[in-house]
Formats: C-alpha cells, sequence, structure tokens
C-alpha cells in the first residue's frame, strides 16, 4: 500500500493540472467569444465539465485565471535573466532575456489575452501592475550580477526603462493586431532605446 501511495499522489497532481488547465482554456474561449463581461462562472464550469464547486477548489473569480496565466512569467523572466552571458552590458542582458522567453510564446493565445485585459478599466489597471514586478524583478537580478552598491541608482534606472520598454512594444504589438511578431517589435523598441542613448 506504502508503494501505491506515491502514483496515487502523481496521478492526483496530474489531475489537477489537467482540471486547472481544461478550466483555463475554456474560459479564455468564452472570454474571447462572448466577451470578459458577459462570460459567467457557471458558462466557464459548463465548458469545463466541471460544477461551481470545483470551479471554486480552483479559482476565486474570473479576474484570477488571467492573473495565473501571468503568474510565472516574473520568475521565469529573473531565470532568464540570470542565464545570461555576463559580457554584456546590462540592458542588452535584460533584451536577450526577453527575446528568449518571447521564443517559447504561444502568441494566439497571448492576443486573445491581451483583447481581454484591454476590454475594460479594471482589468487595464491590474494589468499595469505585471509592469511594476517586471521592473522589481529585473532590478534584483541585475543587482545579483552586479552587486556593488555604487551601481544600483543605474541598474534602477535600466531597469525602469526595460519595463518601459516591454509595455511599448506590447502595446505596438497589439495595435498590429499580432501582424508583427512580438519579437520584433520588443527588438525595435531596444534598438530605439540604445540609439536615442547613444546619441545622448
Amino acid at each position: 500500500m506504502e508503494q501505491d501511495r506515491p502514483k496515487q499522489q502523481g496521478w492526483r497532481e496530474k489531475k489537477r493540472r489537467e482540471t486547472l488547465q481544461r478550466i483555463s482554456d475554456s474560459a479564455l474561449r468564452l472570454f474571447a467569444s462572448d466577451g470578459y463581461e458577459a462570460t459567467t462562472l457557471d458558462a466557464i464550469a459548463e465548458a469545463a465539465g466541471i460544477s461551481r464547486r470545483t470551479f471554486f477548489y480552483y479559482f476565486d473569480s474570473k479576474e484570477e485565471i488571467l492573473a495565473a496565466w501571468q503568474k510565472g512569467l516574473p520568475e521565469a523572466f529573473r531565470a532568464a535573466v540570470l542565464a545570461q552571458p555576463k559580457d554584456q552590458s546590462p540592458l542588452d542582458m535584460v533584451c536577450n532575456a526577453h527575446l528568449k522567453l518571447l521564443a517559447n510564446f504561444d502568441t494566439e493565445q497571448a492576443i486573445v489575452i491581451d483583447r481581454i485585459l484591454r476590454s475594460n478599466e479594471q482589468l487595464r489597471a491590474s494589468n499595469q501592475t505585471k509592469y511594476l514586478q517586471m521592473e522589481q524583478v529585473t532590478f534584483e537580478a541585475l543587482c545579483e550580477i552586479w552587486p556593488h552598491q555604487a551601481r544600483r541608482k543605474a541598474l534602477r534606472v535600466v531597469a525602469m526603462m526595460s519595463a518601459g520598454v516591454l509595455r511599448l512594444a506590447i502595446d505596438s504589438w497589439a495595435e498590429e493586431q499580432g501582424r508583427k511578431s512580438l519579437v520584433d517589435c520588443v527588438k525595435e523598441m531596444f534598438a530605439d532605446l540604445k540609439a536615442e542613448l547613444a546619441r545622448a
């Protein structure tokens, strides 16, 4: 019986992940087709093939579904920065970390989620916290690489600028409605920033 316990735990965890993914996918489809405001929790539960009670075991609200999609981004980005070769400038390091993460991005899903996040004022406001988190994570990662106290102010500026560049790149990509890749938008925005800094 003791030997069966790890198998049962593994099966339960697999089932939990599959249900979580099914709820998220169902919600995103409904948000895209019916609109975020019009989509009810009952409709999401029905589309995912679960009860309303089971839905609340995984999520407390519709907004939490969107938040879960972005939840792992700051830590994944931090790891991408720390994995970069150390013979680059801080700005190049941050740019290349973004490009590495975006290479495996699910573009279609990202377009749907971006459209939803822009669809009402509350979601737009909460979405801005993502950039503040990215700024803080960037600063912490850069300070881990360059721990000298004298560099902290400059590294904070790099973190602030790179978070702004990411926001502008995503805005540009959204305006293009995905016709231009997000990778290209990020490359162009960082290139524009570096060109302006060189002129200064």
